[in-house]
């Protein structure tokens, strides 16, 4: 069995690998960073007085990329009949409340110079199928969890540390 040699065996050829890896290690990060909208560890929203009286309600999940680049869209039910997952922003700007599509659940906006977060995060506790109940968790963990907040007029999108991409679109408000 013939021995495999290095493609790079003289001095020039070890200071071409080394600045090869350090091309490749350098892209890599920038490729993260550019990947990463807004910088890690930020925390950006729209003023909360932008969304006040606001109901939005889930249209779209986008799941992270996978190692191919490709977006993959989440099933979600839609629809009144299917019970939505919907955000209202209150009047005040102080709370969220909304529908996991099982359960109610509330919380509290904080804000400061990067927009809102948000704070107290609480919810009820019926039991739905297994399947409803996955969907809630992660909804939960993206609501207690997310980078970034964008408004683009009836179109809501929340950013996930993990990538994933929660598009909601507004609706009307059923005042009694």
């Amino acid at each position: 069995m013939p021995s495999k040699t290095p493609p790079f065996t003289t001095p020039t050829g070890s200071l071409k690998r080394s600045l090869l890896a350090f091309s490749c290690a350098s892209l890599g990060l920038l490729g993260a960073c550019a990947n990463v909208i807004p910088p890690c560890g930020a925390k950006i929203s729209p003023p909360s007085s932008e969304l006040r009286n606001t109901k939005w309600e889930l249209t779209r999940w986008n799941l992270a990329p996978n190692n191919k680049g490709e977006v993959r869209a989440r099933q979600i039910p839609q629809g009144e009949a299917s019970n939505p997952i919907q955000i209202t922003f209150d009047a005040s700007g102080q709370r969220i409340s909304g529908s996991t599509g099982c359960n109610r659940f509330t919380a509290e906006l904080d804000e400061d110079a990067r927009g809102f977060s948000l704070k107290r995060i609480a919810s009820t506790k019926m039991a739905c199928t297994p399947q409803r109940m996955e969907l809630e968790n992660d909804f939960l963990y993206e609501l207690n969890d997310y980078r970034s907040i964008v408004r683009n007029g009836d179109q809501l999108l929340m950013i996930g540390t993990d990538r994933e991409v929660l598009s909601f679109s507004q609706r009307p408000i059923n005042n009694p």
